[in-house]
């Protein structure tokens, strides 16, 4: 399955990660689809370290939902300021 990635400005609160708590700024999302379970991390832009995205893991019935779904939580993740 493929990954899915996206660069983001994570809104005012950040993004909340399972490994650092939150993180604001400059962020990319990345989803990947394994044995039907999404799962969402960030890191800074350019960085090398992924983090968990809390609470962002799920089953999904579809594997042709996983853009879907990446497109959803990029759009709740994606707030820039302006």
């Amino acid at each position: 399955m493929a990954d899915y990635s996206s660069p983001l400005v994570a809104g005012p609160g950040g993004v909340m990660t399972d490994e650092v708590g939150v993180v604001t700024g400059d962020l990319e999302l990345r989803t990947s689809l394994v044995g039907g379970v999404l799962r969402a991390k960030v890191r800074y832009e350019g960085a090398e370290e992924w983090y968990a995205v809390t609470g962002a893991a799920c089953r999904v019935a579809d594997p042709r939902d996983h853009a879907a779904v990446h497109q959803v939580l990029h759009g709740v993740l994606h707030r820039p300021l302006g």
